[in-house]
């Protein structure tokens, strides 16, 4: 499969997931821009937002899911939610895929959203997430 997320999704690349349904799912980004950041995604293959109009109806409730999730076992404060359309948008792998970023009351705003923090422990968060 010539899809990053297409072999995610079929099993065949390891991922640390923590929300699935029928339509979607989600999993913790490798390269987090803060503690819990996930992404969802469709099982199907969609290019993008723009790709198919009902795609992100599909995932809505594996996002709504997901971030009730994140809120409630990482203690958040809020949460972002991004989806990027295009490389000039800043997609990277082209596959629709929905950033859910939990933000921290001693971290807040727009501008923080991109300073990564340091020392995130992936394997640390999934447990937090998922009680495992």
């Amino acid at each position: 499969m010539a899809c990053l997320f297409c072999s995610i999704v079929a099993g065949d690349i390891p991922a640390r997931r923590i929300y699935a349904d029928d339509h979607a799912i989600a999993f913790l980004d490798i390269n987090p821009w803060k503690r819990g950041h996930t992404l969802v995604i469709p099982r199907r293959h969609v290019d993008d937002i723009l790709d198919a109009d009902e795609a992100l109806t599909e995932i809505a409730p594996a996002i709504a899911a997901t971030s009730r999730l994140l809120t409630e076992r990482l203690a958040a404060d809020g949460l972002n939610l991004l989806a990027n359309a295009g490389a000039v948008a800043g997609q990277e792998v082209f596959h629709l895929h929905v950033h859910l970023v939990p933000r921290y009351a001693d971290d807040p705003g727009l501008r923080a959203l991109f300073d990564r923090d340091a020392g995130i422990d992936l394997d640390e968060v999934h447990a937090a997430i998922t009680g495992g």
